[in-house]
């Protein structure tokens, strides 16, 4: 038997997807415009996605000029954050960047200049080793988050201003003269004078799949391992930047995360396995035996999910619809946490002025 047919019901702002993202836009929006009426819809729980998963470590570097600006801004709102709110789930960490000897030039482009990036003869703790040509810097500005937890507070927070509906998908985007209808899993129709698609993975639902195909964005399976020793209080993060893979020390859970760079592409966020398979380890592996060897024989467990890759790899924050009613924010690369305030910002940037054109936003 068909669901009676829901009224109607009419929002400023609607956002699809509650996960980190989806969640710091909405935060966005109402600091800017406190009376704005924004309705977040989630498929699943809450912070269930990608952001569930999410290392949420936060290095202060950025390949272009863009993502460098984005990572600056969202160092200094968590920072802010932190200061303002200690108790949340945020982090401050030591960083060691382990790169070939003569990249010392390059790297001093990548990362921000408040990293202070200074040689150093090792990694500190000599845990990691430094293959031949290789050289170690030192620097500042690293942070990690538990996102899961950090997100679920900063819901419960909005809960105050915003309407969050969970377990309810969008089914259909339908744009109109004056607003934008959104038909949901649950019977019911809801309308918004703009809707913001921050789906995280889900970039094919086929409530926006024609409208975000065009963006050329693609899904790409992520995995970490866990490395089942306890950190020390002194440990910090490891990065080896040629090989885009990292060290993290999860203090909070008692163990080591290992994260490098999977090139399983295309994969489907509702159907890609969970657990490890025999190649992820292998791959993962052949990385960290070159720098940690002695890690190698912990590594007996860890995760496996997917996230969102913009061409090039920077965020995507682009308008869907010639009014510029529909926007898309996300494909952040594995950086949803990292670059979360900066996206939101632009976002808020892009709807809170006179609709642009398509081709006006770059």
């Amino acid at each position: 038997m068909t669901p009676p047919r829901q009224d109607v019901t009419e929002y400023d702002v609607a956002v699809a997807g509650g996960g980190v993202l989806g969640l710091t836009i909405a935060q966005e929006i109402l600091s800017r415009r406190p009376q704005t009426r924004v309705v977040v819809l989630e498929r699943d729980a809450v912070a269930s996605g990608a952001t569930r998963r999410s290392a949420g470590l936060h290095f202060p570097r950025g390949a272009s000029a863009r993502t460098r600006t984005m990572a600056a801004h969202s160092q200094e709102r968590y920072a802010a954050l932190k200061a303002s709110r200690p108790e949340l789930p945020l982090h401050s960490l030591g960083m060691t960047v382990v790169a070939p000897a003569s990249a010392q030039a390059r790297l001093e482009e990548i990362y921000l200049p408040q990293a202070r990036l200074r040689p150093v003869p090792e990694v500190a703790g000599k845990t990691v080793l430094l293959p031949e040509g290789s050289a170690a810097w030192e620097g500042d500005g690293c942070q990690y988050a538990d996102v899961h937890a950090l997100t679920q507070l900063l819901a419960r927070d909005l809960r105050r201003t915003v309407e969050i509906r969970e377990g309810v998908e969008v089914t259909a985007v339908a744009p109109g003269p004056g607003s934008v209808e959104l038909s949901l899993g649950t019977g019911g129709t809801l309308r918004a004078g703009q809707v913001i698609v921050a789906p995280g993975p889900w970039l094919a639902a086929p409530a926006w799949r024609d409208l975000v195909a065009p963006l050329g964005a693609r899904v790409k399976k992520v995995v970490a391992l866990h490395i089942e020793i306890p950190p020390t209080a002194d440990d910090g993060a490891v990065v080896f930047q040629d090989e885009d893979a990292f060290l993290l020390p999860y203090h909070e859970r008692g163990h080591w995360l290992f994260s490098y760079t999977c090139q399983e592409w295309d994969v489907d966020p509702d159907t890609i396995a969970a657990s490890l398979t025999p190649a992820d380890r292998e791959a993962a592996l052949a990385v960290l035996s070159r720098y940690a060897p002695g890690l190698v024989d912990h590594c007996v467990s860890g995760r496996v999910f997917c996230d969102a890759y913009g061409p090039g790899f920077e965020p995507l924050v682009r308008p869907l619809t010639a009014d510029g009613r529909v926007v898309f924010a996300g494909a952040a690369s594995g950086s949803g946490y990292r670059l979360a305030p900066a996206i939101a910002a632009q976002t808020a940037d892009l709807l809170l002025v006179p609709s642009p054109r398509k081709d006006e936003v770059q």
